[in-house]
């Protein structure tokens, strides 16, 4: 044997002879050369060296090698299209050289399904992800024609890209509004705790959100884009919405703190409605609020829908203002320890004063040497008549006994008020701030509200302010959101987010400590400042001026209000086009250059109802529990993809734990319930509806979500745990396998097959629809998907929930076989086999039909599973009947495990047959006890726990009739017949086969095809090695025609047989019990919905296979509907508990 030896060595295009030099494409790239050579001249070639990249494969042949063969491709070809030739099938040297790399010639003809990793590796690097952010809308409305910007890579680094921007969304309107309230009203020691708590769980959530955001690309969509892609569509919609909502919400809550700083602090004076009395200045105060609240956001959400560059030019300036508004705190702060600013305010004994109408904090002066009654006295004394004197009114009694004094509303960080402030101070609604320190005399009864003392609000607790201060450590996502724009995301994302809430838990948790140790806890507690003149409170311990933080704060809550209005609607957007919730799809729509015109409609018209509400305090719980929500699916998505170790969970950041995403997860949902249970539980409800809507209605999405394999791990579990020992006999329900028939077409023959299946099963237990499709499996692959999408289709119309198995095989007791055998995994296997009855049977010529049927029943047999055979089954009702009336009668002959009790009581779950009564008949021979038979059926169906209608039939010992015997010698006549045809028919395509091989003068060693194989080889039996030899002969000729050797015409041979055929007595037997069955049945159920009955098993000599078939169909005859039954050998009923 010699060998030869293929050597390809890298060679520049320039050096393959016959290449022109114009060639652009193939210049650029190198080439091969392959030399075809003998062994004795590959042995004396030099060896390559190890980085020249030579690919060396030695083939053996058989026989001389050729001439031609050794030239071909040498160094001496000259020509082009011997360099062509290089190429194994390729005829596109030049055009198609990107496809077929001279060195992946082997892989050539699969290229378009596998592409080179250099095409690969192009394709990733030039992958750009949309952002959360406007970048892509800025570029594509500062377009002019057709004419585009290239895209610029991105340059973001941490600092810029995730920090402050995270600082700028964190950092918001609780923190001037409602900070040093809190202090105030929880004290230091509490403030602390509420803040450490909220902290702790932005913070839990952020390294969660790390690890989720470093395990690939994270495009448009953010926080929802994580979530769903961790936990799947459903949780991922639910959840998305939730945070929409919340950032909808988030936005008109910023109004709202606008529109309180600009008509409290800034000009008062635009107020439209307003009170003459105490008690309708509130309600004046809200429709301010919903007036100018509802402005600015119809200009918000006219600047968001001009233009988003503009909202992103004006970030800088907005997050500019915060920072500084931060600084002047922390200077005043350190200011006030050695020189605190004047804010006197005004106490009545122990009470608190409200300063806006007051001048001085006295109850007279001396004016022009005479004492004259300030606006305090004639607040709260009211005079007999005009004419009378304010010092001889009638005074309030606690004003009368008490002092006006007053106090340093800051007193400064070296005063030593903190240790006042460390303890809580809750009030509920109307009461009056008090100072403990000072003397109050004791009057009973409680204040009234038309004097000018400064009042609590509302109803103030723990859970309350946590509420509240909440929504001020939201805004994590930022960074996350902006992925895009960042030059190295999987780095930047968790530094810079997990940097931007220390530094703002750093902020407010000293903050919390300034305003305790340098603001009186009475000015602490006033939300509003009217003890200080009306001013902000924070701004009064800012420098050089409040004016500073009033204004900053101004911008601040406007910026992120915008931001709001941006970022809600690109979310929703992105919900939109995943196409999860059909009845979103109209907000995926937008301008032509991207812009969400629709969703941010919708967000207008839904912040509408925050601000509405007209309440700070109010709307910040509600976008609480919707922010609460979503950190809470980011931790559980972090721990379910860490538990179950999915291969593709491989996040760059390290520094996460399952335990810390539990104790994440813990905080958020008793953070949620701590601050409001009645809206955690209507956030819930909002959330599990959404969940539950598009699990049923929304389009099916598979992205390899955490649920789904959590999912196959429990799934896993339970297999495992099925497979330590067989059902008990309680937990036993038919797990069907339903073999279904396919026509040329891929069409189902009998769909009312899984019709019935699914009223049998009512949507419990384990459906598999099996089909079987002739042929060879690498060349009807195709066929068998589109007969398997065929099944699932006629599935999803019944409305049965299973699997569905398509198997190939050169023949269709082969393939039922191997379904029978296989289907199922571990202890989800079926236990029951439903197939239909071989219709037309005994007028086919092909006994290929029934054969297999049998064969079945056998298969079936061997497995110890359960057969159902429903006759007759295009007569079966389908699921949109409903018989009202009739019954389903149960003919119980042998005992087959209780199978027959089982299955009416099973099909009467259904709604199709919920109002058949159910009847038992059984059959008592004449030693038979039928009366006490009778009770003892009734007995045990008691203990069944079944209600039916008993009754024994009786069968007398009787002759056998002339009628059996005329049934049973047409039986076997037919049978022969059929026989005689088919040998005929046998010997017809021998002498075919003959007659063309006669000139070959070789022996006849196989004859017959595959279906004759079908055809004569029995069921289940050994298939037939042996073959004819023979020696051709006209006497034989004649022989095999039936025709005599004297060429008269005469019988056949077969057919004379017949006429003298005298039947078995075992058939006359077994067609007596057949005949006198279907007489009692018919006799009792003819009127009967369906007929359940013993199915006898066949012989065990496949010879008599014909007269089975012809037994069942003696059986059943006259009857509309039956169901033949064969229990699988076990017990599937019980009486115990």
């Amino acid at each position: 044997m010699a060998s030869v030896r293929f050597t390809v060595t890298p060679t520049k295009a320039e050096d393959v002879p016959g290449l022109p030099d114009t060639s652009p494409d193939v210049s650029s790239r190198s080439s091969s050369r392959v030399r075809f050579g003998s062994r004795e001249s590959v042995s004396r070639s030099e060896p390559l060296s190890e980085g020249s990249g030579a690919l060396t494969t030695s083939v053996g042949t058989t026989g001389a090698e050729t001439p031609d063969r050794s030239a071909v491709g040498t160094e001496t070809a000259d020509s082009h299209p011997k360099a062509s030739n290089l190429y194994i099938n390729n005829s596109h040297f030049v055009d198609d050289d990107d496809f077929y790399d001279r060195n992946l010639a082997l892989f050539e003809e699969e290229m378009d399904t596998r592409p080179k990793v250099s095409s690969l590796l192009s394709h990733l690097a030039n992958y750009t992800n949309l952002t959360q952010g406007a970048k892509e809308h800025e570029e594509a409305e500062s377009i002019e024609g057709d004419k585009r910007k290239p895209t610029k890579a991105p340059k973001m680094g941490t600092f810029m890209g995730v920090y402050l921007p995270c600082l700028q969304n964190i950092f918001g309107v609780i923190l001037f509004l409602r900070l040093t309230w809190v202090v105030g009203t929880a004290g230091v020691l509490q403030a602390l705790l509420i803040v450490l708590i909220c902290c702790c769980c932005t913070l839990l959530t952020a390294i969660s959100m790390s690890a989720i955001a470093t395990n690939g690309v994270v495009p448009a969509g953010g926080s929802y884009f994580m979530i769903s892609r961790s936990l799947g569509p459903e949780f991922g919609g639910a959840v998305g919405l939730c945070f929409y909502l919340g950032t909808t919400f988030a936005g008109a809550m910023y109004i709202l703190g606008a529109i309180e700083i600009f008509l409290m602090y800034i000009v008062p004076a635009a107020a439209i409605f307003r009170s003459e009395s105490e008690d309708g200045e509130a309600a004046a105060m809200l429709n301010n609020m919903r007036v100018y609240g509802t402005c600015f956001l119809v200009l918000m959400g006219l600047l968001v829908f001009v233009g988003v560059k503009y909202v992103n030019k004006l970030a800088s300036l907005f997050l500019a203002c915060v920072v500084l508004s931060i600084l002047s705190i922390y200077t005043g702060a350190l200011k006030s320890a050695f020189a605190p600013p004047h804010f006197p305010v005004c106490m009545l004994g122990n009470r608190t004063l409200s300063r806006l109408e007051l001048s001085v904090c006295a109850k007279s002066v001396i004016r022009d040497n005479e004492t004259v009654p300030t606006s305090i006295w004639s607040s709260f004394c009211q005079t007999l008549s005009p004419s009378s004197s304010l010092f001889n009114a009638s005074c309030d009694e606690y004003f009368s006994q008490s002092n006006l004094t007053e106090i340093q509303g800051i007193p400064g960080a070296a005063s030593g008020v903190i240790a006042e402030n460390l303890w809580s101070a809750y009030l509920s609604k109307g009461e009056v701030l008090e100072k403990g320190s000072l003397p109050s005399p004791a009057v009973p009864g409680p204040p009234s509200n038309r004097f000018p003392y400064v009042f609590a609000d509302i109803t103030t607790s723990f859970t309350l302010l946590v509420g509240i201060f909440f929504p001020s450590v939201t805004g994590i996502m930022a960074g996350s959101n902006r992925s895009g724009d960042l030059k190295d995301a999987q780095k930047s994302i968790p530094l810079g987010t997990i940097l931007a809430i220390l530094t703002t838990s750093l902020v407010y948790l000293s903050n919390v400590v300034l305003f305790g140790a340098c603001i009186e806890g009475v000015v602490l507690r006033d939300k509003f400042g009217d003890s200080v003149q009306g001013n902000l409170v924070v701004g009064i311990l800012s420098w050089p001026s409040p004016w500073v933080i009033v204004i900053g704060s101004f911008f601040s809550t406007c910026g992120a209000g915008l931001q709001s209005l941006t970022g809600a609607p690109r979310l929703l957007q992105a919900i939109a086009k995943d196409n999860i919730i059909p009845f979103l799809r109209v907000f995926g729509h937008g301008k032509a250059n991207g812009e969400p015109t629709w969703a941010l409609l919708l967000t207008a018209l839904i912040a509408e109802l925050g601000i509405l509400i007209a309440s700070l305090d109010l709307v910040a719980p509600i976008l609480s529990m919707f922010f609460l929500m979503c950190y809470l699916f980011v931790n559980l998505a972090c721990a379910v993809q860490t538990l179950l170790r999915t291969p593709n969970w491989r996040p760059r950041f390290i520094y996460y734990h399952w335990t810390l995403s539990f104790l994440g997860m813990s905080i958020c949902l008793a953070l949620m319930f701590i601050s409001s249970w009645y809206y955690a539980i209507v956030a819930m409800v909002i959330a599990g509806m959404i969940y539950k809507y598009i699990e049923y209605n929304g389009a099916e999405k598979e992205w390899g979500d955490g649920i789904r394999g959590l999912s196959l791990s429990a799934a896993r579990y339970a297999l495992l745990r099925l497979e330590e020992g067989p059902p008990h006999t309680k937990n036993w329900r038919p797990q069907l396998l339903v073999l279904l028939k396919l026509d040329e077409d891929l069409h189902v023959k009998y769909p009312r097959l899984l019709t019935f299946a699914s009223q049998l099963k009512a949507g419990k237990g384990l459906t598999i629809v099996g089909s079987v499709i002739v042929g060879n499996f690498l060349e009807s692959y195709g066929e068998a998907l589109a007969a398997e999408q065929t099944l699932k289709h006629l599935m999803q119309q019944e409305k049965v929930k299973g699997f569905c198995q398509l198997v190939v095989a050169v023949k269709v007791r082969e393939g039922i076989s191997h379904l029978i055998q296989s289907c199922g995994l571990g202890g989800m296997k079926h236990n029951s086999v439903v197939m239909g009855w071989p219709q037309g049977w005994r007028q086919s010529e092909d006994p290929r039909a029934w054969k297999t049927f049998i064969n079945t029943v056998r298969c079936t047999t061997a497995a110890h599973q359960a057969l159902l055979v429903p006759k007759n089954i295009s007569l079966f009702p389908s699921n949109s009947e409903q018989l009202s009336e009739g019954s389903i009668d149960v003919w119980w002959i042998v005992h087959d495990g209780g199978m027959l009790m089982l299955l009416p009581f099973l099909l009467r779950q259904h709604k199709v047959w919920k109002k058949c009564r159910m009847r038992i008949f059984t059959v008592a021979q004449m030693e038979d006890n039928s009366i006490q038979m009778k009770k003892d059926l009734a007995t045990f169906l008691y203990q069944l726990r079944m209600e039916a209608e008993v009754e024994v039939v009786e069968m007398h010992d009787s002759d056998i009739s002339a009628y059996t015997y005329e049934r049973t010698l047409m039986m076997e006549q037919r049978s022969q017949m059929l026989r005689q045809m088919r040998l005929s028919k046998s010997d017809r395509e021998r002498e075919a086969q003959l007659v063309k091989d006669r000139n070959s003068m070789l022996r006849l060693t196989s004859i017959g095809s595959d279906d004759d194989d079908e055809t004569d080889s029995g069921a289940g039996g050994p298939e037939r090695t042996d073959r004819v030899h023979m020696t051709w002969t006209k006497e034989k000729h004649l022989a095999s025609r039936g025709v005599k050797a004297g060429g008269g015409s005469g019988t056949p041979e077969g057919f004379r047989d017949m006429l003298s055929i005298r039947p078995d007595q075992s058939n006359v037997r077994r067609m007596h019990t057949a005949v006198k069955l279907n007489e009692v049945i018919v006799n009792k159920s003819h009127d009967a919905r369906l007929v359940l009955l013993n199915m006898p098993g066949p012989p065990r000599n496949p010879e008599g296979d014909e007269n089975y078939m012809e037994f069942l169909e003696v059986l059943t005859e006259g009857l509309e509907r039956v169901l033949l039954v064969r229990g699988g050998g076990s017990e599937v009923i019980t009486i115990y508990s």
